[in-house]
């Protein structure tokens, strides 16, 4: 399975927002953040507004915040709404081309194999939410916090 760049800063656009939830963030709070282009991630945002789970508001005090609590989005929803069906090993993925065919496609091993990798991701991806990837951010800063107290 690949991810994106657009699927990776979507995550982490969310993340974002799981961290400031329920407040709002702007555009440029979250670009600056993760170092993404302002432009891409307008497009990104307004992608995943209109999957559900942002919202936004106009005006001085406007911006981005999510429409529901962060342990009410998946990882895997987001990522599929941004870039679609999950990419897999090209010997189980639909082929564009018509010409390609696995001669061994029915009995390769190593198909099987991809296939169990595959759903062993997109379970874990569709089982964890942004709130458990909220903890786990949280819990990283303070032990970086703490590591950095005890530096010498």
């Amino acid at each position: 399975m690949r991810i994106s760049a657009k699927g990776e800063y979507a995550a982490k656009a969310v993340l974002y927002l799981s961290l400031k939830y329920p407040q709002m963030a702007t555009i440029h709070e979250i670009a600056e953040s993760h170092s993404i282009p302002v432009k891409y991630l307008e497009h990104i945002l307004l992608t995943l507004k209109r999957a559900g789970f942002l919202e936004s508001r106009r005006g001085a005090r406007g911006g981005y915040l999510l429409s529901r609590s962060p342990d009410q989005i998946f990882v895997g929803d987001v990522l599929k709404a941004v870039d679609g069906k999950f990419s897999q090993a090209s010997c189980i993925e639909v082929s564009l081309r018509e010409h390609y065919s696995c001669p061994e496609s029915n009995s390769c091993g190593l198909k099987q194999l991809w296939q169990d990798v595959q759903g062993a991701v997109e379970k874990i991806l569709f089982q964890t939410s942004f709130d458990e990837v909220r903890k786990r951010t949280l819990a990283g800063m303070v032990n970086q916090s703490h590591y950095r107290l005890y530096e010498i």
